[in-house]
C-alpha cells in the first residue's frame, strides 16, 4: 500500500526539482531554442542609361552562396548565385559595422553633381531591416564596401562575357580577355581566382587561337601566386 507524500515531503521535493531545472539551464547551449537567424546585406545600383542599369549583388554571413543581378532594365529580372569567399564577407560585414548596419544612416554628400547612379545599401536579420539610400558620398566605409560590390558585379560580368566568348565567339575571346586583364591589372576584382576554372579550360583548348591560350595560362599563372 503507497503511503501518499505529507505537505513538507511535497515541498521539499518541489524544491529539488526547482533546483535541478535551475541547474540543468545553466549547462543548455546558449540560444539552442531561440537560433541565431541569418543577415543579409544587399547592394542594389541603378543608373538608367548606363550598362548595365540594373545591379543587385545580395550575400549572406553564414554562407558562402550569394545572388547577384546584372541587367539593363528593359530585361527580365532574375537573379543567378555565385559566390563569395568567407575572408570577403567579413570585410563586407565588418564595413556595414561601421556604419551602424546602415541604421539612420545620411551618406548622401547633398551637393549638385552629376547623377551617377542611385544606390542602396541594405541589412536584413529576421523581420528587421534598415537601408539607405545615395548618390555620391565620401563616407570612407561606405565607398570601401561600395568598391567591393562594384567589383563583384564586374567579376561577373567578365566570367559571363569569356563564358559567352568561350561557347559563341571563339575568335572573340582574346578581346575579352584583354578586358579582363585590364581591370585586373587596376585591382578591380576582389576575388579574380573565381574565373581561373575559365582560364585554364581556355589555355588547354586547342580551338582556340594560340595567342589567346597563352593569355589565359599566363593570367591564370599570376592569379594563382597573387
Amino acid at each position: 500500500m503507497n503511503i501518499p507524500p505529507t505537505v513538507t515531503e511535497r515541498s521539499r521535493l518541489t524544491g529539488i526539482v526547482v533546483i535541478l531545472l535551475a541547474v540543468a539551464s545553466l549547462f543548455a547551449p546558449t540560444g539552442a531554442a531561440y537560433p541565431a537567424q541569418a543577415t543579409k546585406i544587399t547592394f542594389r545600383r541603378i543608373f538608367k542609361g548606363s550598362s548595365p542599369e540594373f545591379i543587385e549583388i545580395s550575400v549572406r554571413d553564414d554562407s558562402n552562396a550569394a545572388t547577384f543581378e546584372i541587367r539593363q532594365l528593359d530585361e527580365d529580372a532574375g537573379s543567378s548565385p555565385f559566390e563569395v569567399s568567407e575572408g570577403l564577407r567579413t570585410k563586407i560585414f565588418g564595413l556595414a559595422g561601421d556604419l551602424k548596419h546602415f541604421q539612420g544612416q545620411d551618406l548622401d554628400v547633398h551637393r549638385k553633381i552629376a547623377n551617377l547612379g542611385e544606390k542602396t545599401f541594405r541589412w536584413e536579420q529576421g523581420t528587421v531591416s534598415h537601408e539607405t539610400k545615395f548618390n555620391y558620398t565620401l563616407n570612407q566605409a561606405a565607398n570601401q564596401l561600395l568598391q567591393i560590390f562594384e567589383g563583384l558585379a564586374r567579376q561577373q560580368e567578365h566570367y559571363a562575357l569569356l563564358a559567352r566568348r568561350m561557347r559563341y565567339d571563339r575568335l572573340g575571346i582574346n578581346d575579352a580577355l584583354l578586358q579582363f586583364e585590364s581591370d585586373l591589372n587596376r585591382g578591380l576584382m576582389p576575388e579574380p581566382q573565381r574565373l581561373v576554372p575559365l582560364l585554364d579550360q581556355i589555355s588547354s583548348d586547342t580551338k582556340f587561337v594560340d595567342i589567346a591560350r597563352q593569355r589565359a595560362r599566363t593570367l591564370a599563372d599570376r592569379i594563382r601566386r597573387q
